[in-house]
């Protein structure tokens, strides 16, 4: 390989770096929109808040569908990292535990509205769902497992069931005002919590 091929393949390489995080801060937008107005927001809020024009999204996700999976999978591999990333640095393993949930409850709140998008796929819509269970179990797992053998939660509780409990919470919560779903969250979390003794 000469120096012109080892200098393009650097910029190829430098191009899809830069192509990815790119979309990721396109992902990341859409995103915020979606949590704070829902997967129905126009596409044009969420261009403004990427910094982007409407077609680099549509040239990216041609329906509105496809910019959804690809929020959803954007926020299962971002929630699926912090969990280990946020072992290493919180003060404790429940302290981890807490602020990877609050993670979580940000996605629930986004994939609320991807079923009245997807209703018309349900095989896609089972196949998003598996991968989701596939990725973000082992993470509650491993963050459960950590708390309890840190001697600050009880062992009696399975990642699924807390999953499905933490989830349960959150239905309903963006159409009521006064419902505090991360409140009661956090109550649940606090609640696993072994006494002092």
């Amino acid at each position: 390989m000469n120096d012109s091929d080892e200098g393009a393949g650097r910029v190829a390489r430098s191009k899809r770096a830069d192509a990815r995080r790119n979309q990721e801060t396109l992902l990341d937008a859409a995103a915020a929109v979606f949590v704070a107005s829902g997967v129905e927001a126009p596409v044009r809020d969420i261009a403004a808040k990427a910094g982007v024009g409407v077609g680099t999204i549509y040239r990216h996700f041609p329906t509105r569908a496809d910019l959804i999976i690809a929020v959803y999978r954007h926020q299962v591999e971002a929630c699926a990292e912090a969990g280990p990333a946020l072992l290493a640095s919180s003060a404790t393993p429940h302290a981890a535990l807490g602020q990877w949930i609050n993670l979580f409850v940000d996605f629930l709140v986004t994939k609320h509205g991807l079923a009245a998008v997807l209703q018309s796929d349900n095989a896609g819509f089972e196949t998003l769902h598996a991968y989701f269970l596939d990725r973000l179990v082992p993470v509650c797992t491993q963050l459960l497992d950590a708390a309890v053998d840190s001697g600050e939660i009880r062992s009696d509780v399975e990642a699924i069931q807390l999953m499905r409990g933490v989830g349960n919470l959150c239905i309903g919560a963006e159409h009521n005002p006064h419902y505090d779903a991360r409140r009661l969250v956090e109550l649940l979390i606090a609640g696993l919590r072994l006494p002092p003794g």
